[in-house]
């Protein structure tokens, strides 16, 4: 091989080898990029003990059934999975239906939008998002309505992160971003004109806690929207596929135990609420939900190689390979769950806070 054809071979496998890492393994122009991969606030070389460490969780359910546990619990998962989720699905880190003739990224934004819609506030307000990891959905509401988003996150490097994404998207002076325990949250009584929930109170032990933490901050007479994880009336406890698909699905998100559809409107009430509206947004007419996580399946496989060349190199932090691989497996339970239709990411609920007599 001559001189000339070794050089055009190298420049293009080096394109090549670009292109595959730095363009196509990107869910969002402006998301992460597969070479800045890291394990969150975790520092490089402590990854893969902090991914042992998450694991030895589940050897001990007791430790993550206890509020107290779960902010360790939920806040190492998010260190480990924050940069492959934005590298590999984008900044909303929740599903959607899909939506015939709109991308992914539109039928996002729409099931977004619908949730402050259902809440009926006007620009200005000052709306509460209970567990906004990098602010995906944040920022969409916030452009969708006027409104003044804050948002929290028990994970101080989301918090960076979606600070970052507001200022990039021009929304900084819109949307506010607070590290802190959506189960004893730093603000006062009273305090939100709407608040909105998308996936995210299910990292709660005990939903009553993080409903009454809501209830308290959400002025009176305004409203809550939840989109919350759980079991459907075809969940059969009986059955060991049923089981082990839902085991699975806690088991890779961090999840102390879902809960089933029908204790969620008792615990809204429990806690003062009264329930508007309750519908399981994953049923028909609406299209499936987890179509996405089939679809991504090349891609997968895709980007493992990436993540296990980067490691190779020293280029990720040893141990994103295992985090990766932990998040294939749960998604393949997740659509699973879906296709059996024993699990929904998105069973909605509309409250309201009475008004003070």
């Amino acid at each position: 091989m001559d001189s000339l054809t070794l050089f055009a071979t190298a420049s293009l496998l080096a394109g090549g080898l670009y292109w595959f890492v730095c363009i196509l393994g990107s869910a969002e122009i402006k998301g992460k990029r597969a070479v800045n991969l890291s394990g969150g606030s975790i520092a490089k070389e402590k990854v893969q003990d902090k991914y042992k460490q998450y694991w030895s969780f589940f050897r001990r359910p007791k430790e993550i059934e206890t509020t107290e546990n779960v902010p360790a619990f939920v806040d190492t998962f998010y260190n480990l999975v924050t940069d492959i989720y934005e590298w590999g699905w984008g900044q909303s880190f929740h599903f959607s239906p899909a939506i015939t003739g709109k991308s992914h990224r539109e039928a996002t934004r729409l099931h977004e939008e619908m949730a402050v819609d259902l809440l009926g506030i006007k620009p200005g307000a000052r709306v509460l998002d209970a567990g906004c990891g990098v602010g995906g959905p944040m920022r969409a509401i916030a452009a969708h309505s006027g409104a003044n988003i804050v948002g929290i996150t028990i994970n101080e490097y989301q918090v960076n992160r979606a600070r970052a994404h507001n200022k990039k998207a021009g929304l900084d002076s819109q949307c506010e971003v607070v590290c802190g325990n959506f189960l004893q949250m730093p603000f006062d009584d009273n305090s939100f004109d709407g608040v909105y929930s998308i996936e995210a109170t299910c990292h709660a032990p005990k939903l009553e806690e993080v409903y009454s933490e809501i209830y308290r901050v959400l002025k009176p007479g305004s409203m809550y929207v939840s989109y919350e994880w759980v079991t459907t009336e075809l969940y059969n406890s009986d059955d060991p596929e049923h089981v082990e698909i839902i085991h699975g699905i806690e088991r890779g998100d961090a999840l102390p135990g879902l809960r089933n559809y029908s204790d969620i409107a008792d615990v809204a009430r429990a806690v003062g609420f009264e329930v508007v509206k309750e519908k399981d947004l994953a049923k028909p007419p609406a299209n499936p939900w987890w179509t996405r996580l089939k679809m991504g399946r090349i891609a997968y496989w895709r980007n493992h190689i990436v993540v296990t060349v980067l490691s190779w190199l020293g280029i990720a932090p040893k141990g994103t390979v295992d985090v990766h691989k932990m998040l294939f497996v749960t998604a393949d339970y997740l659509a699973k769950g879906g296709d059996k239709g024993i699990f929904s990411p998105m069973h909605m609920i509309l409250c309201r806070k009475p008004e003070e007599h």
